[in-house]
């Protein structure tokens, strides 16, 4: 039921959307010039498919010749079947959109009925047949507001109106030659009627849009323990030749945000795409990915147990009589397994052309007797890692590789470890154990909030000091039914 005309405001409403007066959002959309080409085409085309077919008002006009009798014209089943646009254009104001179509021509058909009849004679003379009108030169334009209000966005249609230059009718049928002339005195009204319908159209849709707007969603689901808190902030930023919006950004969990002590840096947004022609630039806060550190953690998601190893012999006192004589003499050959959980949530910092990660985590050696589990040995890890991010259709995905850690013992049931022994041991676990763990979470990637419908093309990936600008090109599935449109991509 969501009118195609209706399209380029989903989009840019879509592309990025928990507001809290005078905060900052930590996710932001830049549309430059280039995408609001892209966008403004989208919507010429998606407005001209939603007017085909347009059903005017029959046209009637009856004339009383004093002492001759009554002259009777009609038009009916007016419609409107082609519409086309040779150049179109888009400006921005410093508080909305406004988006202009000239040199529109569009092609209608009609039935006509004639007939006369006198006061002195029963007989009525009549006539009908089929006309083809062409409507040329004609201008489209809407002018619209856009505002933030209560964290989702408002549309305001300031002005709305369609004029139309030349009309030409072509009767076919009957004695048309002979009421041509006649007709032609109607041109005035058939374009005043294709003026109505057509503004009447986009009217339409533009209420019907806002109230699409005001249902926005405050929160999108993030896989299972999370949700992307996408409530507008602020006001959205017109200049000359881009539109910037703001979301709240940060992930929260079972609707209950994880705020922390997240700080935003105010920047320059606009900057960050200007040597790239890219339709969209998406701007990513370091806090974004720390607050999914949080939720993950504070969700209890961070915490595993290792009972399988490349090197099985690790899983067993038997491997460890020469690194920890006193384990294998306490408890000999016996099983174990590495209970690992994370003391914290990992820090993500972002920095000019790099991603650097620290992990702090709990190591447990447990080992299994006699149907018991027995905590034996706790090591803590400090691990310091690189990251690499890219992006897989409307994913950011990464990788992280390992750049060091150092480790202290915490506590031991067998006495003082010599650490320099175990600590190729603990290299071997994090590289073929935790890393991998760590890559397979980080390759499902974390969704951004793009609508259903489009996928970004050609992305570029900018790291500068606590950000992460994505510059990207734009593509759009033909085959979207909008009716079942879905606000975000999974």
């Amino acid at each position: 039921m969501k009118p195609k005309i209706t399209f380029f405001f989903i989009l840019v409403c879509s592309i990025v959307i928990y507001s809290q007066a005078n905060e900052q959002g930590f996710i932001s959309a830049v549309i430059s010039e280039k995408g609001l080409d892209f966008i403004k085409e989208l919507l010429v085309t998606k407005a001209i498919s939603s007017i085909k077919p347009l059903q005017l008002p029959q046209i009637e006009k009856i004339v009383k010749i004093p002492s001759l009798g009554i002259l009777r014209v009609v038009f009916s089943n007016i419609t409107v079947y082609e519409v086309n646009v040779s150049s179109s254009h888009v400006k921005l104001g410093e508080t909305g959109i406004a988006i202009i179509a000239s040199g529109a021509t569009c092609n209608l058909s009609m039935n006509w009925y004639y007939s006369y009849s006198t006061w002195f004679s029963p007989v009525e003379i009549s006539d009908k047949g089929r006309a083809s009108v062409q409507v040329e030169g004609m201008e489209v334009g809407l002018t619209l507001g856009l505002e933030n209000q209560g964290g989702t966005l408002k549309l305001t249609l300031f002005e709305c109106g369609c004029y139309v230059k030349d009309i030409f009718i072509q009767l076919d049928g009957g004695a048309s030659w002979f009421y041509q002339m006649m007709v032609d005195a109607f041109e005035g009204k058939i374009g005043a009627a294709v003026e109505h319908g057509i503004t009447k159209k986009l009217t339409e849709g533009i209420i019907k849009l806002d109230s699409l707007l005001q249902a926005l969603p405050k929160e999108v689901p993030v896989y299972d323990a999370a949700a992307l808190n996408v409530t507008f902030m602020n006001e959205p930023v017109f200049s000359s030749s881009s539109l910037t919006l703001e979301i709240n950004g940060l992930l929260m969990k079972a609707r209950k945000a994880i705020y922390s002590n997240y700080h935003h840096k105010h920047r320059q947004h606009l900057a960050s795409c200007n040597d790239l022609p890219k339709t969209l630039g998406i701007l990513l806060d370091e806090a974004v990915f720390n607050s999914a550190s949080s939720v993950y953690f504070n969700a209890d998601l961070m915490h595993f147990i290792v009972d399988e190893l490349p090197e099985q012999s690790l899983l067993n006192t038997a491997g460890w009589r020469f690194i920890i004589p006193q384990l294998y003499r306490k408890y000999p050959n016996d099983d174990m397994n590495l209970n690992i959980s994370l003391s914290s949530p990992p820090v993500i910092k972002i920095s000019e052309n790099k991603i650097d990660g620290s992990i702090y985590a709990d190591l447990i050696i447990d080992v299994l007797e006699s149907n018991q589990v027995i905590p034996v040995i706790c090591i803590s890890l400090e691990i310091q890692g690189s990251g690499l991010v890219k992006i897989s259709e409307n994913n950011v995905v990464g990788s992280v590789k390992l750049k060091g850690f150092t480790m202290t013992l915490k506590w031991s049931k067998v006495g003082n470890l010599r650490m320099f022994l175990i600590q190729p041991i603990m290299w071997t676990i994090i590289q073929t154990v935790f890393l991998p763990y760590a890559n397979l979470h980080l390759g499902k990637g974390f969704p951004l909030p793009i609508v259903h419908g489009f996928t970004l093309q050609n992305a570029e990936i900018i790291c500068s000091s606590s950000l992460i600008t994505v510059c990207s090109d734009v593509i759009y599935e033909e085959s979207l039914n909008l009716a079942k449109l879905s606000l975000f991509s999974q």
